[in-house]
């Protein structure tokens, strides 16, 4: 009997097993359940301006989104040689060296913005293709499977711009909530995104729609509409996907959670932003009253930009309410208030002189073009190679506050 006895145990380790490693992340009540079973406090950081390049992580005051970035370049040395550069700037700002560094600190999860564009066939950073974004975001997902680190996919640029801000790429006005074209395409696209990622147990979930409808809008037209759209794209989702956590952000700059009725899905999770505010429990209350109300999980998708008391002092009132946090950045030029930083290249106030400049007009252009482009093309060239994780320095302070490791 003992043989069969020791098999039958083999079979169940063996089956069990398998199963933890194919287990998604999921929620149960207010909590955010990990693989094991157990509560999953994520702590980590956000891939900003890789996918979503931003202007003041360029140093840049005017052209502040990919696509007033993208004509700067372009302007300066021609179309051609920009699609080069994009190419390389996608492939070198975040690579498997920045992930495995993570890892080795002790994060746990990140969340990764994108544009839409980049599962679309409209031009973006020099290239474009509906394949494009899987190519980019296969690479980063296989470099965190393989070192354990969860993600969370953030669309921050949506079809018609859903803040109307520099944030979503758009024009000016969250045109997504008016457009029966955008909705359709921003529902197709995440459906498109699931499909593809159904079986991925390395990411966590959706976050839908990045930073909505800001404050400057007509909130009592506009709020409404908010949660008719999360619907419609959860729909799409789970036609396809029932797996993965949806993220829901409130609106004005992920902040209002007023705009929510009662959850209207069963892996839900409500998140929100704090920037610049007092690190205190008063300020989160309001969304810690949502989640007892409801009982469901909340997460602070994006804070920090601060200085180091500040970053530990609010961490801990995340912690201390059971609050998963993802602060933002990981990596920026010239700063001191992120994971790790770069410096700035020579020649390369040439640059953000030109990006802000006014440049309304073809003799604009021609006028505030550099006279030496020598100097534009090393100031480029040095971005690129400032900004590969084998240059980068560790904000130490930043890190520490965080209650990660600095000995890595």
């Amino acid at each position: 009997m003992k043989p069969k006895f020791s098999a039958l145990l083999f079979f169940i380790f063996v089956f069990y097993g398998a199963a933890a490693q194919t287990a998604f992340i999921s929620v149960k009540g207010k909590e955010i359940i990990g693989p094991d079973g157990k509560n999953f406090l994520m702590k980590g950081t956000n891939l900003g301006n890789w996918l979503v390049p931003e202007g003041y992580m360029f140093k840049f005051k005017s052209a502040n989104c990919p696509r007033l970035i993208s004509e700067v370049i372009s302007e300066l040395i021609g179309p051609d040689d920009a699609r080069s550069f994009w190419q390389k700037y996608l492939n070198t700002y975040i690579t498997r060296a920045d992930i495995h560094y993570l890892k080795t600190i002790g994060v746990n999860s990140i969340r990764i913005p994108f544009n839409y564009r980049l599962f679309t066939n409209e031009d973006y950073l020099g290239g474009r293709g509906e394949s494009r974004g899987f190519r980019l975001m296969d690479s980063a997902i296989a470099w965190c499977r393989k070192e354990g680190i969860f993600v969370i996919l953030d669309m921050h640029c949506a079809p018609g711009g859903q803040t109307g801000d520099n944030i979503d790429d758009g024009y000016g006005y969250p045109f997504l909530f008016e457009s029966e074209a955008s909705q359709q395409l921003v529902a197709g696209i995440w459906k498109k995104i699931a499909a593809h990622y159904k079986n991925e147990t390395i990411i966590i979930g959706y976050d839908l729609l990045n930073e909505p409808i800001a404050h400057y809008f007509d909130k009592e037209k506009l709020n409404p509409l908010l949660e008719v759209v999360y619907k419609r794209i959860t729909k799409a989702i789970r036609s396809v996907d029932k797996n993965h956590i949806l993220f829901l952000g409130g609106a004005q700059w992920d902040s209002n959670f007023g705009v929510f009725g009662p959850p209207f899905d069963h892996k839900l999770v409500y998140t929100f932003h704090k920037y610049w505010t007092e690190p205190t429990q008063k300020v989160i209350q309001d969304y810690i009253d949502f989640s007892n109300k409801y009982q469901v999980p909340i997460y602070c998708g994006e804070t920090g930009e601060n200085t180091d008391d500040w970053v530990k002092s609010f961490r801990l009132v995340l912690e201390k309410n059971n609050i998963g946090w993802h602060y933002w950045p990981y990596k920026k030029i010239d700063n001191s208030r992120g994971f790790v930083t770069f410096g700035v290249p020579q020649n390369y106030d040439t640059v953000m002189k030109y990006a802000d400049t006014s440049r309304m007009s073809f003799e604009q252009i021609r006028k505030a073009k550099p006279k030496n482009m020598e100097l534009v093309i090393q100031a480029l060239d040095g971005f690129l190679n400032n900004c590969a994780f084998i240059h980068c320095t560790a904000n130490k302070g930043y890190i520490e506050a965080l209650g990660f490791r600095t000995d890595k």
